[in-house]
């Protein structure tokens, strides 16, 4: 509730005597007038405030009428707790909050003066001015902006939830005036933070429209507020939060320049802290792509990144369409470090709307998947709750989020196309991270944009020269009409490849892929353009193409091949679900291929251990494919008969390595428990 002026006498005293310092605490004034002094008549003393005072800040507010008591019209004094009291989750939010305001009501005069409008310039120094004050418990933020009437009082603070930013942005609309950019007010409960840190709030004001008088209105926060006229208040509005004592770190001015640092450094209008400016950095977000200099994207990365190298890549740009959004982001220039691979790592791309902080690590306005970036994504179209801190998880969203990935996407194409070295090695780096994006992905659509940015090794290109998708297919004969892909550990051991040999016969571009989980990427995408993605293995075991037993004088005859293959699918049983000769083969004597290697290998890598032997081939139906024509196969052939043992260790030897060269062993050492007697076998002679 509002207190009751000092008697005249005593308030003259006030302001004139040139003691007034010594009448705060003289015995003769009642502690409610020296809080009337320091509160009401916005007057903080001048001993206290030499050194950082400004003239307006010392504005001296004289009650001319009876304190009036209104109710909130949002009725209830649970309701206000709620919204001022449980909304936010930060306290130091109400900071953000009323400097929004201050910002708003600025630029509402500045819009006036542009309209012609008749306003009143006394204060031709559009700021805002913070000043805090540890002794009495204040934090006082003023602004030089248009000001508010009676009436406007009672609508914009005496109505919960209601915002008169909001309101002023419809008429010009409906007026059919353009929208104010700078306007930054959503949702009108803002104000209402205050009472999360004050026990009491005051705020004087007087609109800058002609014939404006002077008001007090005063609130504890409890369901009610008062409004009296008041002499002596400048044009604008300054509010006066009278902290409670749990709160009072809001009077330090180094813990106000943080928060204002941390949630409005861009802010429109500048914003001083007891006389010291604490806003410096510009918005270059909404600044022209053109007209920033690389020096101030480094300087504006290292802030908003919070980062010491520099961008390796930024894009800068704005759409109306289809969602308005200003995006300014950042790829560093350094290689990801082990917290930034973990898919539990935040955001590091701060969302704001109209200059205002909303977000500092903005999870939901990008694919995980981007968590490498770092800038800032501002837009007026995001749906946040009441608090402004939340978004909605709405269609506005899912659409944002797809509108900011296909222009990286885009931006990050054109990039391997005109600048292939920078690319090659942001690619090196980062990969990883278009990998999981195509893995998280849920369209194949989406699937394919982001796979245009991913690049292997190619038989068709040097060792270490990497091509993309796109250009594999530039290079693709007429008659093929798949991608291929072999899995290796190596180059070198992929070159050397048996899967590899038929391909590179018939001069086919084969993709080399050195990672175990490449080949998980290839199989969730499946197919590009309309081309499927196929393993070289899958490719081999598909092939109908007949053997030519009388190709050489070496080679097996049909009969020979045949009781050969009938006698391994005996010796191979319970291991080996198939045997076929192949003409694919030419320097090795066989393969094991399986109905899908690629999922297969991933199976053996992540579940064996889990599963018993036998029922592993069981699982895998491994097929054994032989080159009739190899000198192992027709000596093995011989061996059938005149040496039945070291026939039987040599097929299964066999059959073991090609294991090995597919992948498809967890453990290569247990191919070893009869190699010994093998190799004594096979020296008897010797």
């Amino acid at each position: 509730m509002a207190l009751r002026a000092p008697s005249s006498l005593k308030r003259l005293l006030v302001l004139l005597s040139p003691h007034a310092r010594s009448l705060h605490t003289h015995t003769h004034i009642s502690s409610s007038s020296r809080r009337y002094f320091a509160g009401y008549y916005g007057y903080n003393f001048i001993a206290r405030h030499s050194i950082h005072s400004h003239p307006q800040l010392l504005q001296e507010a004289v009650q001319t009428s009876e304190p009036k008591a209104y109710d909130f019209q949002a009725e209830t004094r649970m309701l206000l707790d709620i919204v001022a009291k449980s909304l936010y989750s930060e306290k130091e939010v109400f900071v953000r909050e009323l400097i929004s305001n201050a910002s708003d009501a600025i630029e509402k005069a500045r819009y006036f003066a542009l309209q012609g409008r008749e306003l009143d310039s006394s204060e031709a120094d559009m700021k805002i001015h913070i000043t805090t004050d540890k002794y009495d418990k204040t934090l006082t933020i003023q602004d030089s902006g248009i000001g508010m009437t009676k009436e406007e009082l009672i609508d914009n603070l005496g109505t919960i939830a209601r915002s008169g930013s909001k309101a002023f942005i419809q008429q010009l609309q409906e007026s059919g005036s353009s929208d104010p950019q700078s306007i930054i007010g959503q949702f009108g409960v803002g104000f209402y933070a205050a009472f999360m840190v004050a026990e009491r709030v005051d705020v004087y004001t007087k609109s800058r429209l002609p014939g404006g008088i002077g008001y007090c209105w005063s609130s504890d926060g409890c369901g009610k507020y008062t409004i009296e006229e008041c002499e002596g208040v400048e044009p604008g509005t300054k509010i006066v939060c009278h902290l409670k004592i749990d709160n009072r770190e809001f009077a330090d001015e180094q813990t106000i320049k943080d928060v204002i640092k941390k949630y409005s450094s861009f802010v429109g209008s500048p914003i001083e802290v007891n006389g010291e400016q604490a806003n410096n950095i510009k918005p270059i977000w909404l600044m022209d792509p053109k007209e920033v200099s690389p020096d101030q994207h480094d300087e504006f990365y290292r802030y908003v990144g919070s980062a010491y190298d520099k961008p390796r890549f930024v894009l800068h740009y704005r759409t109306d369409a289809p969602i308005d959004l200003r995006c300014l982001l950042y790829i560093p220039e350094g290689k990801p470090g082990l917290f930034d691979l973990n898919r539990d790592a935040e955001s590091s791309v701060s969302l704001y709307c109209r200059r205002v902080l909303i977000m500092n690590k903005a999870e939901n306005v990008l694919p995980k998947w981007l968590r490498f970036l770092k800038g800032v994504v501002d837009s007026e179209d995001i749906p946040l709750n009441l608090s402004r801190e939340l978004l909605q998880d709405s269609a506005s969203i899912r659409k944002l989020r797809t509108v900011i990935q296909n222009r990286v996407t885009r931006f990050l194409f054109d990039k391997s196309r005109k600048d292939v070295e920078s690319y090659t090695k942001f690619f090196s780096d980062y990969g990883i991270f278009i990998k999981e994006g195509i893995l998280s992905s849920q369209e194949q659509v989406e699937k394919e944009e982001i796979a245009k940015l991913i690049m292997y090794d190619s038989s068709a290109k040097p060792n270490g020269e990497k091509v993309t998708l796109p250009e594999y297919i530039s290079r693709m004969a007429d008659n093929q009409k798949d991608i291929y892909y072999l899995a290796a550990p190596s180059r070198e051991l992929a070159e050397t490849s048996p899967y590899f040999e038929a391909l590179k016969k018939r001069n086919v571009e084969v993709l080399f892929c050195y990672e175990p989980y490449d080949e998980v990427v290839l199989m969730q995408l499946r197919e590009f353009t309309n081309r499927k993605i196929v393993s070289v293995e899958k490719e081999m075991r598909q092939d109908k193409e007949t053997v030519d037993y009388e190709g050489t004088e070496s080679s097996l005859r049909r009969s020979q091949a045949n009781e050969l293959m009938d006698w391994l699918k005996t010796v191979l049983a319970g291991r080996c679900w198939g045997v076929k000769a192949t003409s694919r083969l030419e320097s090795h004597p066989c393969v094991v291929t399986v109905e899908e290697m690629g999922a297969a290998r991933h199976f053996v890598r992540t579940q064996f251990t889990q599963i018993p032997e036998e029922t592993r081939y069981s699982l895998l139906q491994p097929q054994l494919e032989i080159n009739p024509s190899h000198p192992i196969i027709t000596k093995l052939n011989e061996l059938r008969n005149s040496n039945p043992r070291l026939a039987e260790l040599t097929a299964k030897q066999l059959f073991s390595n090609a294991m090995v060269l597919a992948g498809l062993v967890e453990d290569p050492r247990t191919i070893l428990t009869s190699i010994n007697e093998l190799l004594e076998l096979a020296l008897e002679k010797h």
